[in-house]
């Protein structure tokens, strides 16, 4: 079996202590992506020490933020290998997760993940965020949105602010180099009734990789038309 012993000394650095039924679980989570990995383009990550880095620490710098430190419900949107939602939840168990995405083997592989790692509290769902974010049961129903290299800030937001409730946020994960994309999406974000809070950026330990994460308030009800149908916020933003 593999380890998760670069991550364990990373988010010791960054002052983020797992315990050992943590650690077990990335341990076994490690394991069931490495062996869907071999079926199924999950992560073109397979190096140990870079899943660790690139994707459990990543993940986990979401909880400087200090807005998971209670028990909250959060949906992470076009999860993937389940990238950021995972890993926040093994360290905050007491968090509601919606994990979703538009590929169902994706869907499948994170079903086990759930299952053999005993997570309570997580639900998976195939499809598209531009439909779910029209569903009274999803629509404006979370503290926290996240998203993680999915698509342009701009399109983002159209994509994840109809799921935050009034004072909840929508966090993305992006890379150093923001300001472009923050001016171009200043219109999407007031629109979707957003307001932007602030930016934090993180170095990750042991590796030459500085990442921000955008945190964007809702302060309004998004317009009952957004999002519009599927395809529409990539090919024309707001």
């Amino acid at each position: 079996m593999t380890n998760v012993d670069t991550l364990v000394e990373s988010a010791g650095k960054l002052n983020i202590l797992l315990d050992k039924d943590e650690i077990d679980r990335f341990i076994l989570y490690k394991k069931i992506l490495k062996e869907w990995n071999e079926k199924i383009n999950i992560t073109a990550i397979k190096d140990d020490e870079e899943i660790d880095i690139k994707h459990f620490l990543d993940s986990i710098t979401l909880l400087d933020t200090g807005l998971f430190d209670e028990k909250i419900r959060v949906i992470d949107i076009g999860t993937g290998g389940g990238f950021p939602g995972i890993p926040i939840k093994i360290l905050r168990d007491n968090m509601e997760l919606v994990l979703l995405d538009s590929l169902k083997k994706r869907i499948s592989f994170l079903d086990e993940v759930v299952d053999r790692l005993e997570l309570k509290g997580v639900k998976t769902i195939h499809g598209r965020a531009e439909d779910y974010g029209k569903d009274k049961k999803y629509r404006e129903n979370f503290h926290i949105a996240t998203s993680r290299a999915v698509a342009s800030l701009d399109v983002l937001c159209e994509y994840t602010l109809p799921f935050v409730k009034i004072g909840g946020y929508f966090i993305a994960m992006k890379g150093e180099d923001i300001e472009g994309e923050l001016k171009e999406a200043k219109n999407s974000i007031k629109t979707l009734g957003g307001s932007f809070k602030e930016k934090v950026f993180i170095k990750l330990p042991d590796a030459n990789i500085v990442h921000s994460l955008i945190i964007i308030e809702k302060i309004k009800e998004t317009p009952p038309k957004f999002p519009r149908q599927a395809g529409k916020p990539k090919k024309k933003p707001l």
